[in-house]
């Protein structure tokens, strides 16, 4: 059964370009180094929040994504930007 990971977080105004630029080079570090990998969405929300939901193959691969954490380049250039977690769900897929 496929994963989802549902991550909400807060990111300033000044910063918001700047996640939405490297959002490219980190869906491709996933692409190229997270197995189970599916796809990947970002919303904008209100009040300078955010969503990212994450399609996953199976739990065990998104447990192992999450113990990489930013590894690769892009990966950590998209969490930089990031001011604030506000929570991280995790899913089943219907």
């Amino acid at each position: 059964m496929a994963t989802v990971e549902l991550t909400r977080f807060r990111v300033v105004p000044e910063r918001a370009a700047d996640l939405v630029a490297a959002r490219p080079a980190m869906l491709a570090d996933f692409r190229a180094d997270r197995a189970g990998f599916r796809d990947a969405h970002l919303v904008q929300l209100p009040g300078d929040e955010w969503l990212d939901i994450v399609f996953w193959d199976s739990p065990a691969d998104f447990a192992a994504s999450r113990a990489k954490g930013a590894n690769l380049p892009g990966i950590t250039a998209f969490f930089a930007t990031i001011a604030e977690l506000i929570s991280s769900e995790e899913g089943a897929e219907q």
